[in-house]
């Protein structure tokens, strides 16, 4: 019998713990950069169970290090934080409290993203992994990162002296809960996730009485124009063959009827699969900006505030053959090759950064019978995804599969994945 074959009835122990602590964290989530509460929970279950734990990495970031002999070093990683909205999912461990933002500002907060089910994966395969050191050698790194939801986390580990602080690792591998059939891992080679940019752009005006449009320079006509024009830049800059997305989501100017103000506000998101179509196209916004304000007769050019930055999300050739080869032992047909997914991540921030090979995957979440009823339908769609406030992964068997996916790619260099 393999290793990992023998860890089954050491998961089928550990689910009702684990269990425990998804609807723990999952009633308690934390906002971006603030998961101190989270990250608590993480270090102390480590240490527990013999890592060496360093925590407060970029703010709250943890870092466990398990050194079992010689052999590859093994990066896993799960982010930890949620979002600022509310939970509409009925459940009965749903969210319900608010906390204040960066802001000071009252928010609802949910993990509508799934990265409770994340953190209680890895230390799930990290107690595995430090109970059972006779199945493996080498060392493994846990990682529990803040502040995916706005892109600075991984990079504010980097920055605290990840790379001169532990040890180099051979690989580095994640997973993310997404809609899809419960019990399934969807895995690629190549772009998995798209790059992703957002920004604020400030347009620049001259505000007047809403009776005497003649003596103001309206920067509401100015954004209007403005959105309508961006919408070209896919439609007609870009090549069909090339997928791209740009979507306005806040337009903010004014406060009352009969007052043109003095300026107007956008908010945009762009996602991009390949890095020159991304460079077209934060070329064309600003081109497009600065030209409307110039027809507008705007008394400056506009104002451009990076929001965050996700690079792409690119598995490496050789390492994904690799955990292919390993899932498909494991999990036969459960196993796919995956299309790739107009979410953006910061994971592969760590393998840039240490010039290493990296992979990332998916785990399905959802009621098989509810998938292929929307399948049959082709209203795959109206399924709640990640950030939806119906989002609801559904615990079983998400929980025990997200397990065995990190298990059986950390095994699959360890030489046990079978």
């Amino acid at each position: 019998m393999s290793s990992l074959k023998k860890l089954i009835p050491t998961l089928d122990a550990l689910l009702p713990e684990l269990e425990d602590i998804y609807k723990d964290l999952h009633r308690n989530p934390e906002l971006s950069m603030c998961e101190y509460r989270t990250a608590k929970i993480a270090a102390d279950y480590l240490e527990r169970y013999g890592y060496e734990v360093s925590r407060e990495i970029g703010v709250t970031g943890v870092v466990g290090v398990l050194r079992n002999g010689d052999g590859p070093v093994v990066m896993l990683r799960a982010d930890m934080d949620a979002l600022p909205m509310a939970e509409a999912t009925g459940l009965p461990y749903a969210a319900d409290g608010v906390t204040r933002n960066e802001d000071g500002v009252e928010v609802p907060v949910c993990h509508s993203c799934g990265h409770d089910m994340h953190v209680t994966w890895l230390m799930g395969v990290a107690r595995v992994l430090s109970e059972h050191r006779d199945t493996w050698q080498g060392t493994v790194l846990a990682v529990f990162q803040p502040g995916e939801e706005v892109g600075v986390g991984a990079q504010n580990m980097i920055d605290d002296g990840m790379i001169e602080r532990f040890p180099k690792p051979d690989i580095i591998l994640g997973q993310h809960v997404m809609v899809g059939p419960a019990g399934t891992v969807g895995h690629r080679s190549g772009t998995i996730l798209s790059a992703g940019d957002s920004m604020k752009i400030k347009l620049f005006g001259q505000g007047s009485h809403g009776s005497q449009p003649q003596t103001s320079i309206d920067p509401v006509i100015m954004a209007a124009s403005t959105v309508l024009r961006l919408q070209t830049i896919v439609s007609r800059e870009i090549s069909p063959q090339d997928q791209a997305v740009l979507t306005i989501g806040s337009l903010q100017a004014g406060t009352k009827e009969n007052i043109i103000p003095d300026d107007a506000t956008l908010k945009l998101n762009m996602r991009t699969y390949d890095e020159g179509v991304r460079d077209h196209m934060l070329g064309a916004i600003k081109r497009i900006c600065c030209a409307e304000c110039s027809a507008s007769n705007a008394p400056r050019d506009p104002e451009f505030t990076t929001l965050n930055r996700y690079p792409l999300t690119v598995n490496d050739a050789k390492a994904s053959t690799q955990l292919a080869e390993a899932f498909g032992n494991w999990f036969g047909d459960r196993a796919y090759e995956t299309a790739p997914a107009a979410a953006s991540e910061d994971f592969s921030v760590f393998g840039r950064a240490w010039k290493v090979p990296y992979v990332f995957w998916f785990v399905g979440c959802t009621d098989p019978q509810v998938y292929e009823q929307a399948k049959a339908k082709r209203q795959i769609n109206s399924i709640p995804s990640n950030h939806s406030p119906k989002f609801a992964p559904l615990l079983h068997p998400t929980l025990r599969t997200g397990l065995e996916t990190m298990l059986c790619a950390a095994f699959a260099w360890f030489g046990n994945a079978e």
